[in-house]
């Protein structure tokens, strides 16, 4: 198998990655082909991976431009994956010239990758640390250069909580990273549960033995279990809901009461919440 010169060394290429199947469902190139065989065996079972993925990315950039308009500028991202066009630093930069971003992932693709994209920008960098190890993230010198932890900061744990087991002690993390940042900063999150697919748990439940195969355990959580990562944190309206329908750039209804979204995309759980 040949090595792509944005592979860096050392890493294996035949062993499938979370994000870069990621970046394959959203349509990106940065991905090799077990990633590409892994995604279509998860996507036997859930034909609609690739919707839900964009409705994820979707909720993200609105959440990103609320978070702006709320006055925050900074941005801690965990599990940020591999930059694809319209990523937080050019959604809050659009929006706002001071916004300050500051990627981690432990993916070392994701990491390479996120280097080459930023280079040139000083307001933005990457961290390669592990949301299982707060310390670590908070200690990064380049959250240091980049982050004013005294002022609000918008923490993104987005689709990532679901690769962390109940034993990685997931709550206590968030609630790490949440004592860190200052009053008024911001939490949006996403996550993955059996709740809102249109399937039998039962068949989704196959696209979770493909994860698990692959030693990346999905955690499909309950709304009640997920909305425990906000502890500490009074969500915002509307809510911990449906991702299409966490503030829509558009109504919902489409002509004759039709629903204009694809029935995958309301799975799973998104929300924002502001620490006191």
């Amino acid at each position: 198998m040949e090595r792509p010169a944005w592979a860096p060394p050392g890493i294996d290429i035949s062993v499938p990655s979370v994000s870069r199947i990621y970046d394959y469902y959203l349509g990106g190139s940065h991905n090799f082909e077990v990633d590409r065989q892994t995604a279509r065996r998860a996507m036997e079972f859930m034909p609609g991976l690739p919707k839900i993925m964009q409705a994820n990315r979707a909720f993200m950039r609105r959440a990103v431009r609320h978070a702006v308009a709320e006055g925050v500028t900074q941005f801690l991202d965990i599990g940020s994956g591999i930059p694809t066009f319209g990523n937080v630093h050019e959604i809050a930069q659009a929006a706002s010239p001071q916004a300050r971003v500051v990627y981690v992932d432990h993916d070392p693709v994701a990491v390479a990758h996120s280097r080459a994209v930023l280079t040139g920008d000083d307001r933005s960098g990457i961290v390669a640390a592990d949301l299982r190890k707060p310390k670590e993230i908070l200690a990064a010198p380049e959250v240091g250069r980049l982050l004013d932890l005294g002022r609000p900061v918008a923490l993104l744990l987005v689709a990532v909580l679901h690769f962390l087991e109940d034993t990685d002690d997931p709550y206590a993390a968030v609630a790490e990273l949440r004592d860190a940042l200052a009053p008024g900063s911001l939490l949006i999150l996403t996550h993955a549960s059996y709740e809102g697919i249109p399937l039998t748990q039962e068949t989704a439940a196959g696209t979770v033995g493909v994860y698990r195969d692959m030693r990346n355990p999905l955690v499909m959580r309950t709304r009640e279990q997920i909305s425990g990562f906000f502890d500490g944190f009074e969500m915002l309206e509307p809510g911990l809901v449906s991702m299409p329908d966490w503030r829509p750039d558009r109504p919902d209804d489409g002509e004759d009461g039709e629903t204009p979204e694809d029935p995958y995309a309301f799975s799973g759980f998104g929300g924002v919440g502001r620490k006191a």
